[in-house]
């Protein structure tokens, strides 16, 4: 008992250590501009690095859970010489925690996530109810995220979960608004697209 108590300590010690460098990381990266264009699971950053560089004006930070991707995203920023591109290795829910007080998404991207198409596993999902509600708060009115799936059955979901959230509205008609196919995409022999707005 006292070797699962020991083990439960440190893990919670780690997460708050983990937590405290993601704070301070994130008061840096927007310490002169709290507005960003937020990508969830960036990958290699092929897809926010194009958009940074087609939109100079606006601050992008993408994060993703995997140090090899961030490490290799972060030599293609650095590549391209993109000042206002950043990458950040978190998870969605801690760096949603680590934001500070001011920090606004003004676009959020989603871009072919882990469908975890088993049931058991669908606790797992990024787009969830808890998760939209969290990330509306960071959102003001008329915020658009945009999500993208080669798995049907998910994207319905997803569809499905946004209708009956009280803080987002699915926009059919709303164009895509910059196309640049990630490794997904292009593996992909069809896939899905949803635009949906803060309310």
């Amino acid at each position: 008992m006292a070797d699962i108590l020991d083990r439960t300590t440190e893990y919670q010690d780690h997460v708050r250590a983990r937590r405290r460098v993601l704070r301070e990381k994130c008061a840096t990266l927007l310490a002169t501009q709290s507005a960003f264009v937020w990508e969830i699971g960036c990958g290699h950053g092929h897809f926010l690095t194009g958009y940074a560089a087609e939109h100079r004006d606006r601050l992008c930070i993408g994060i993703d859970l995997v140090l090899e991707r961030i490490q290799r995203a972060d030599r293609k920023r650095e590549r391209a010489q993109i000042p206002n591109l950043h990458f950040v290795r978190a998870e969605a829910g801690d760096f949603l925690a680590a934001l500070p007080a001011n920090a606004t998404f003004t676009e959020i991207y989603v871009l072919f996530p882990d469908p975890w198409p088993k049931r058991r596993h669908w606790k797992h999902r990024l787009m969830d109810a808890a998760f939209l509600h969290t990330a509306a708060q960071r959102a003001g009115q008329g915020t658009r995220l945009h999500f993208r799936t080669d798995h049907e059955p998910y994207f319905l979901d997803v569809v499905a979960t946004i209708t009956a959230h009280p803080d987002w509205q699915t926009r059919p008609d709303a164009p895509w608004p910059f196309e640049l196919p990630t490794v997904f995409q292009k593996r992909a022999s069809r896939y899905h697209s949803l635009v949906a707005e803060r309310i």
